[in-house]
């Protein structure tokens, strides 16, 4: 019974973190990053969420429920959030 709820608490911890990285990275970008031309390259989303998963790191290391899956997931949902809100400049310039 504990093990279920255990596993319940790490999967909405996580689901959440994930959620919350995908939506603000992608909102930093489109505010902040609209001007930056450097945002647009290939390989920008997968060095932000590297950068994202290896801050994330250390924290989820204090936390219990969670563990290294959660801050992987976390680099990988800010990843995806960066290339979704760069994709997002470039459809409102009209240039993709």
């Amino acid at each position: 019974m504990f093990g279920a709820l255990g596993f319940a608490i790490s999967l909405a911890i996580a689901g959440g973190a994930s959620l919350f990285g995908y939506w603000q990275a992608r909102q930093f970008v489109q505010n902040k990053l609209r001007y930056v031309d450097a945002v647009h390259k290939a390989m920008v989303p997968v060095l932000v969420g590297v950068a994202a998963a290896c801050v994330a790191a250390p924290i989820v290391w204090l936390l219990p429920f969670v563990g290294t899956g959660t801050a992987l997931l976390f680099g990988g949902s800010v990843a995806m959030g960066v290339a979704a809100g760069a994709r997002d400049i470039r459809r409102r310039i009209g240039s993709g």
